[in-house]
């Protein structure tokens, strides 16, 4: 098993609310080389851009998550949760307060048979490889999850999906910590309240383990499916600095038509571009700023809304800007 990229530091110290900075410096006493103080988090995101956080701790086991919830009780300090980091945007302002992101030690996928096959997965697994182990077994429903880079806890956040499928169509329960509340507890599909990209778990959830019902199928109808959605994403979707679809899709709708329709394929604000293979991604050079990224992405919604009167919703988690009623 291939170990995360450790966290780097920033670029220095800013000048976090006094609450942040003291909380930081506390579990950076506790955690040692865990915490790490100042830390950039461009590397945490596919974007590759963005400032730091006050302090990132990889999370290796729940005594971590309870020290960290003991770190915070009584304080105003905002908490985010990061997996791959393949649906983010930080702010190149960075984020005043604490990030988490789970270790190896919840990087695991289990099978039981019980009628339906019973899979449970860390939160810290990676899609693609729940997708393939899936279906080298002969268990089918977790194709689609090939061609999405996150992890399992950050696709039952935001119930990802794809190619005609998502989280919400095999997902049985997850198991969650409550950074105020404290936990574990089993939350049921219901419990979670799974919509189109979306669920009930909010900033202060992190989701250790998920478990999934899967049928029985056949090991070459899935191998033979995860190759095509792996070349559909090649031959239409761009490679390189982004985070995939940008917007969600309006009902009955297409983000990426619309975006096309109103002229904006290939347009460029500094270091940042919207790709000239599908309008619904936005590129971000090497080294480039994140608040390029999102002034595409105002301009986009902006675009749209004056040429057709259609509001698009950001699909990315926008992370230290300034919230508007669009971002809703």
């Amino acid at each position: 098993m291939v170990a995360p990229e450790r966290p780097r530091p920033g670029p220095g110290p800013r000048l976090w609310n006094p609450e942040t900075r003291a909380v930081a410096d506390a579990l950076s006493a506790d955690l040692g080389d865990r915490a790490v103080v100042d830390c950039s988090l461009a590397d945490a995101t596919t974007y590759r851009v963005g400032g730091a956080a006050a302090v990132l701790v990889e999370v290796d086991g729940l005594p971590t998550l309870e020290l960290v919830r003991q770190r915070l009780r009584g304080t105003s300090v905002a908490t985010l949760v990061v997996g791959r980091g393949s649906n983010l945007l930080v702010a190149d302002a960075g984020f005043d307060g604490v990030v988490l992101r789970l270790g190896t030690a919840f990087e695991r996928i289990e099978f039981a048979d019980r009628g339906l096959v019973s899979v449970r997965a860390g939160g810290a697994t990676k899609l693609p490889m729940l997708a393939r182990q899936s279906a080298h077994r002969g268990l089918t429903g977790l194709e689609w999850a090939v061609g999405v880079p996150g992890s399992v806890g950050g696709a039952v956040r935001m119930n990802a999906g794809g190619h005609g499928s998502d989280m919400a169509a095999t997902l049985d329960r997850a198991t969650v910590f409550d950074l105020i509340d404290g936990g574990p507890s089993v939350w049921s599909s219901e419990d979670l309240q799974l919509t189109y990209r979306h669920s009930a778990l909010v900033d202060t959830s992190v989701v250790l383990e998920a478990g999934f019902s899967l049928r029985p199928g056949s090991i070459e109808e899935s191998e033979a499916l995860l190759a095509e959605i792996v070349g559909w994403r090649r031959a239409n979707q761009p490679g390189g600095q982004n985070a995939g679809s940008v917007f969600a899709n309006p009902e009955g709708d297409s983000a990426g038509r619309l975006i096309d329709a109103a002229g904006l394929k290939g347009r460029r604000v500094g270091s940042a571009e919207i790709s000239i293979k599908h309008a619904n991604f936005i590129q971000a050079d090497p080294g480039g700023s994140a608040d390029d990224v999102h002034a595409l992405i105002r301009l986009a919604q902006s675009t749209v809304a004056e040429r057709f009167g259609v509001m698009l919703r950001p699909e990315n988690r926008l992370i230290g800007f300034a919230s508007t009623k669009e971002d809703g």
